[in-house]
């Protein structure tokens, strides 16, 4: 358990560095995005290997109507994320245009369906504190910047777009989901 709680640690460790500390953040420079990258790799290798050898108390498991409530909230995570995905000043889709942060509420809403589908201690951890940290985001960054300016709409041809690179998006998750863990779709 120690890995996975040290994974998401570094986890906010690694993204809440730029806010926390402005201006040891702006003196490293391009070399900071290079630490910050690794930062995150490395949390990534400690939460998968903390989740994949944790064994702990399970309150629920999978089960077939969890998994297709699971896959239907990714869907719809994977679509609101990737309408987030427009460089700024880009139209965006309607979701994108009515969210200020379709990203981070794409990733809370893919911890939500996580755990819906994994009722057990290294699950709440996992995606737990990560939903956590999305939220907390999401107040730190309203906080340091309230003001916004809503995207235009990029009509239907930016509504095509964002659908299509969700689904690759998806489809390339769940094919490494299954390689490194419980295929997703039951």
């Amino acid at each position: 358990m120690v890995w996975l709680i040290l994974g998401v640690a570094l986890w906010w460790a690694a993204h809440f560095f730029k806010r926390a500390a402005p201006g040891p953040r702006a003196k490293l420079g391009d070399a900071g995005k290079g630490g910050v990258a690794l930062a995150l790799v490395v949390s990534l290798l400690l939460m998968w290997w903390g989740y994949r050898t944790y064994f702990g108390p399970v309150w629920w498991g999978r089960s077939a109507p969890l998994v297709g409530v699971n896959n239907l909230l990714m869907v719809a995570a994977f679509y609101i994320y990737a309408s987030g995905a427009t460089p700024p000043g880009r139209p965006r889709n309607r979701v994108g245009t009515m969210l200020r942060h379709p990203q981070l509420i794409g990733f809370s809403l893919f911890c939500v369906a996580h755990l819906v589908v994994n009722g057990d201690l290294a699950s709440f951890i996992l995606f737990g504190g990560l939903l956590i940290w999305a939220l907390t985001e999401i107040v730190v960054i309203n906080r340091l910047d309230p003001a916004w300016e809503r995207p235009a709409w990029g009509g239907v041809k930016s509504e095509v777009r964002i659908a299509v690179i969700a689904a690759v998006i998806f489809a390339i998750v769940a094919l490494i989901h299954g390689w490194v863990g419980p295929w997703p779709f039951g």
